[in-house]
């Protein structure tokens, strides 16, 4: 390799053009709850991926858009935690962990578009006085007659 390229980049990828050393995802299997009959008390199918929200190589504004989008996975030590247990197969089950967790940095790292600031147009304006004044002659029409409350 000469000086003027870039390294190979090593690790593997969880989500297009991020890649992460294979020891820091860590798999466990636990038993499984749901469909399976006998199988589901015998046989350990339920995927639990951990990983170290820190230890994602992406941008700080993209790691809070992942904090914020899996808040619900994330623990108070920085830990993001999937599970699965949707086919009796760990194997599908680790595989859908790890789709899992490709979408969620896809969509972390994606910026929103900014908000344009918008008002209300004339029309929409007059319509909504219109419907107001509208809804007050009805509400003046349920009281009986003779009283100027």
């Amino acid at each position: 390799m000469t000086s003027g390229e870039p390294p190979i980049p090593t690790g593997t990828e969880i989500a297009p053009g991020v890649r992460v050393d294979p020891a820091l995802l860590r798999f466990s299997a636990v038993r499984s709850s749901g469909p399976g009959g006998q199988n589901v008390n015998k046989v350990a199918t339920k995927a639990e991926l951990r990983i170290e929200i820190g230890a994602i190589p992406i941008s700080q504004a993209a790691r809070a858009r992942l904090v914020s989008l899996a808040s619900h996975l994330v623990t108070d030590a920085g830990e993001l935690i999937i599970t699965s247990d949707d086919s009796r197969s760990l194997r599908a089950n680790k595989d859908d962990c790890l789709r899992r967790l490709r979408e969620l940095i896809v969509r972390a790292k994606v910026p929103p578009k900014p908000r344009k600031k918008t008002k209300p147009t004339l029309g929409s304006k007059k319509r909504r006085l219109q419907a107001k004044k509208e809804r007050g002659e009805i509400k003046k029409l349920r009281k009986p007659p003779g009283r100027d409350d």
